[in-house]
């Protein structure tokens, strides 16, 4: 039987082991020398060499350490010995190590206590011995005992607690694990939203629109088709983009935030017949790629919610650089809201009369962007007055927001 502390749990026993073994036979050695000493011409000093030298071989070879009946071998011929020449008696203290290490608990301390009392029996048969040193050996044995089980226990907590603490590292890496696939799963839903699946709302209106006006005006109709063909082929090319995690299609072509903004207003006009007008106020400054990408993300989230929801005649997009910060503000002047149903904080927008009116992801993916960059978003609207949603997002890198 392996006790709990064996080398395959604790690996730094093993060193302990081999100086116990040595230290076995240096005691076995200096008995049986004190041994031929004094008793060279006993008629047991055959037996006292030979039962030395198979106790010497024997504990060498480790098989006392592995194996419960070579121990009991052992523990056998060292009690015979010890009867024999109560000069032996002192090999008891790597035996009593080698028990504990041995055997569990319950069965050890029986026995140490035997071990220790064919020690008692051979000190008090020394000629000459002193009384009063028959307390020593028990009190020896309670105190390696002692040591060597509250050894053991502290080794099991510690194990236990390096147990513990490499669950706790596991669930923590599985926690951050769920928390980075949460993440991407915002982003995608972020990217898809702003990019596919506005490309193909449009995509439904002007077919719909083409079909309408497929029977009376042919010429429009194409028109509207040919629009919705140039939409799939920007969509395409942002979806591929997307997949490799890079920039807007439009901000790689154009170059800068300003030109691409000044773009998208030109092609929405010509796309939807929505007037849309692009301002410029202050003097450019370099930006966060991370930041340009945003802000033109939420100018096309914030024009696709007026084609579809706004019925507006003109909208506007202003791109205002102030200290700072960069501010883009996408104005309507459609039909409006009430900002606590639909505006920062509050639940989407839900109308009914609009299909798809109630998906209600453009703002939160709008302040989705922004918190990551620091900024800020702002939705100024009421019934009948129009719309501005506001962007703003600082010039300089934020701290990372957890």
């Amino acid at each position: 039987m392996r006790h709990p502390l064996s080398r395959a749990a604790d690996p730094d026993a093993g060193w302990l082991s081999a100086v116990m073994r040595l230290v076995f036979v240096l005691l076995l050695g200096t008995s049986l020398t004190r041994y031929l000493t004094h008793h060279l011409a006993s008629p047991l000093t055959p037996w006292v060499i030979a039962l030395s030298v198979a106790l010497a071989a024997g504990h060498l070879s480790g098989l006392s350490e592995r194996r419960p009946a070579w121990l009991a071998a052992v523990l056998g011929s060292w009690a015979v010995l010890v009867l024999m020449a109560p000069s032996f008696a002192w090999c008891a203290v790597p035996l009593v190590y080698t028990v504990l290490r041995a055997f569990p608990p319950r069965a050890a301390i029986p026995l140490v206590t035997v071990l220790t009392a064919l020690v008692m029996v051979a000190q008090a048969r020394l000629p000459g011995a002193d009384p009063t040193l028959v307390l020593l050996p028990p009190a020896v044995a309670a105190l390696a005992t002692a040591v060597f089980l509250y050894m053991q226990r502290q080794g099991a907590r510690q194990r236990k607690l390096i147990v513990d603490l490499i669950r706790a590292r596991r669930e923590l890496a599985a926690v951050e694990r769920r928390q980075g696939a949460l993440s991407e799963r915002e982003r995608l839903s972020v990217e898809i939203h702003d990019t596919l699946a506005q490309g193909l709302s449009s995509q439904q209106m002007l077919l719909q629109a083409a079909d309408l006006a497929w029977e009376q005006d042919a010429a429009a109709a194409r028109g509207h088709v040919r629009t919705a063909a140039a939409i799939t082929a920007r969509n395409l090319a942002e979806a591929r983009r997307f997949v490799h995690d890079l920039a807007p299609a439009d901000l790689a072509e154009q170059g800068t935030l300003e030109a691409a903004l000044a773009a998208l207003a030109e092609r929405e006009a010509a796309e939807s017949g929505l007037p849309v007008r692009f301002q410029l106020d202050g003097s450019p400054v370099p930006m966060p790629a991370a930041a340009q990408s945003a802000l033109l993300r939420i100018a096309q989230g914030a024009l696709a919610n007026v084609r579809e929801h706004a019925r507006a005649h003109r909208a506007s997009i202003t791109l205002s650089y102030l200290g700072d910060q960069a501010v883009l503000d996408v104005a309507d002047d459609g039909r409006g809201f009430t900002p606590s149903s639909g505006g920062p904080g509050g639940p989407a927008r839900r109308d009914p009369a609009v299909p798809g009116g109630g998906r209600g992801h453009g703002l939160p993916a709008m302040r989705a962007r922004l918190r990551q960059l620091g900024g800020t978003l702002t939705v100024e609207s009421a019934p009948g007055e129009g719309t501005v949603v506001s962007a703003a997002v600082p010039l300089e890198s934020p701290p990372e927001v957890s």
